[in-house]
């Protein structure tokens, strides 16, 4: 979700990446509530850090501590922005209707 906020909102002077230590696939209801903000994500797809590897870029808080070892974090470094935010499936996990997800 984040990188496609990215590339809609400033695409034309950020190159957005996202990746994280474990892939689950593309989460449909992440495709729909983005559509219904006019942001098509539906081309995206889950993607490991392995596969950015030499691309700097920031990893969630929960997430920054299995980084080490695996790729250059980029948190800190001029070429990488670190922005904390909750992860939205996790948020969503506990609702009792498809609505409050």
């Amino acid at each position: 979700m984040a990188e496609g906020w990215a590339r809609q909102l400033k695409g034309d002077i950020i190159d957005a990446y996202s990746a994280g230590v474990e892939t689950h696939g593309l989460n449909p209801k992440a495709v729909h509530v983005m559509a219904e903000a006019g942001v098509d994500i539906s081309g995206h797809r889950s993607k490991h850090v392995r596969e950015l590897s030499g691309v700097a870029f920031g990893l969630r808080d929960h997430r920054l501590r299995q980084c080490p070892g695996v790729v250059p974090c980029g948190v800190g470094q001029d070429q990488g922005r670190h922005v904390g935010f909750d992860d939205p499936p996790r948020l969503a996990k506990e609702a009792r209707t498809e609505e409050e997800a």
